[in-house]
């Protein structure tokens, strides 16, 4: 039997909390799971600072990885499995773009990424196609194996069908992670009736579609989702956690550039500050190797880089007031300038954060960012978008809500030190509600 229909003596099984079970019968998933970059997002926090929120939230991307991967595994074998529209012979490239989707995450994921402007997604397809692990298991199914599974991932994949499964505005990804991060972190908001969703799914054409008698528990999901956003992903806690953690490394690239000589030298880092490193030395990076030099540089000689890891390390975080760019421009100049003048460095400890969320839109022509919409599929045949039928999703659909906040260490304003200064920030700070 060839390797890509190659499978498993017995089938192997992963208990799960969210999915109960997690079915592995083919070969090449079982080969995947146990290569060494996909070990590696074991040690990948699926939530990156919430941990410091939400006590609970210590999963991993391998966790979810895993998981969407047995989403997408019931869709083919349990719901698409011999229907017309359907072309069987797509399984193991979406079963594999499924299980290697977030393959490319760094360490604390898109907080590493801002600093050293590197894209996960852009990583993800050259962990498959470069000299890997990953890559030499693909190769076994076919020469151009790696490059479909990219492609699937990379949403350029010919048949759109599989790239929805994967990645659209109802997909097996954000499946997922809303029920599992609910379950970690305690919260309530990111369940709905994925059962529902799963039964009325069909291939359709060039897409997958629902059923319009599964139309509330869609409108239950994007919901769920909204919640997630604002009250779990968004929080202004793991913000500020966020916001130092970039300072971190900021300051650590800053002085490496000029001429500090660490007692312990950034070696993991050196490549990443002059973006010269290679794709091995990317996968080396973990958050266990950030957190061991974050524990290492606490008691660096330099009080930036010390503090700022004393912080991270101790859960000691930034203040924050709400922020209005458009209306308080003025004010943080002149809060610069004070913090300045007492002798805080506001490069490092007065950042303004901003994040935001579309939680449900439709295709608009001639936007730069193609949306697939959901579409719902009508007993007469015909398809219809979601928000034409649904008076929850219209009230939702194209806004995009943001959030802005002004973070600061609360406690270097309140001693003794230059009190007339701190005194003129804390009282421009009060207006913001601190």
């Amino acid at each position: 039997m060839d390797y890509a229909n190659q499978k498993l003596a017995e089938e192997k099984v992963f208990k799960d909390p969210v999915h109960r079970y997690i079915h592995v019968r083919d070969q090449v998933i079982w080969d995947l799971i146990n290569a060494r970059e996909f070990q590696r997002l074991r040690r990948i926090k699926q939530l990156g600072t919430s941990y410091l929120v939400f006590h609970g939230a210590e999963h991993s991307r391998f966790s979810h990885s895993l998981g969407v991967y047995e989403i997408v595994r019931r869709i083919l074998d349990d719901i698409f499995h011999e229907r017309p529209d359907w072309d069987e012979s797509e399984r193991l490239v979406v079963l594999c773009a499924a299980l290697l989707h977030d393959l490319g995450h760094g360490p604390f994921s898109h907080s590493f990424e801002k600093v050293f402007h590197v894209d996960h997604e852009d990583f993800t397809r050259k962990i498959l196609q470069g000299e890997t692990e990953v890559n030499s298991i693909l190769q076994k199914v076919s020469p151009d194996f790696p490059k479909k599974v990219a492609e699937v991932i990379g949403k350029t994949y010919a048949n759109k069908q599989v790239v929805s499964l994967i990645s659209s505005q109802i997909d097996a990804d954000r499946m997922d992670y809303l029920q599992r991060d609910a379950y970690y972190t305690g919260v309530s908001y990111g369940h709905f009736d994925m059962e529902r969703i799963l039964r009325v799914m069909r291939p359709f054409e060039d897409q997958v579609v629902i059923k319009s008698s599964g139309m509330h528990a869609v409108e239950d999901y994007i919901m769920s989702r909204y919640q997630m956003y604002w009250q779990v992903y968004f929080h202004p806690v793991a913000r500020s956690a966020e916001v130092i953690l970039r300072k971190i490394l900021q300051r650590a690239k800053y002085l490496s550039g000029h001429g500090y000589k660490f007692e312990q030298p950034p070696t993991h880092f050196m490549g990443f500050f002059d973006n010269s490193f290679t794709l091995k030395e990317y996968l080396a990076l973990d958050e266990g190797v950030l957190m061991t030099y974050f524990q290492l540089w606490m008691t660096e000689r330099d009080p930036i880089l010390s503090d700022l890891c004393d912080r991270f390390v101790n859960r000691r975080l930034f203040q924050y007031v709400d922020f209005d760019p458009a209306k308080d421009y003025k004010k943080l100049g002149e809060l610069t300038q004070l913090f300045d003048r007492a002798g805080i460095d506001p490069e490092y400890y007065l950042i303004d954060d901003s994040t935001s969320d579309l939680p449900y839109d439709f295709y608009r022509p001639g936007e730069e960012e193609e949306r697939l919409p959901i579409h719902l599929l009508m007993p007469t045949g015909d398809i219809k978008e979601l928000s034409r039928l649904s008076q929850i999703v219209d009230g939702i659909s194209g806004k995009r809500r943001t959030d802005y906040k002004l973070y600061f260490p609360a406690e270097l304003l309140i001693d003794g030190k230059k009190k007339e200064i701190k005194q003129q920030i804390l009282e421009l700070l009060r207006e913001g509600g601190v």
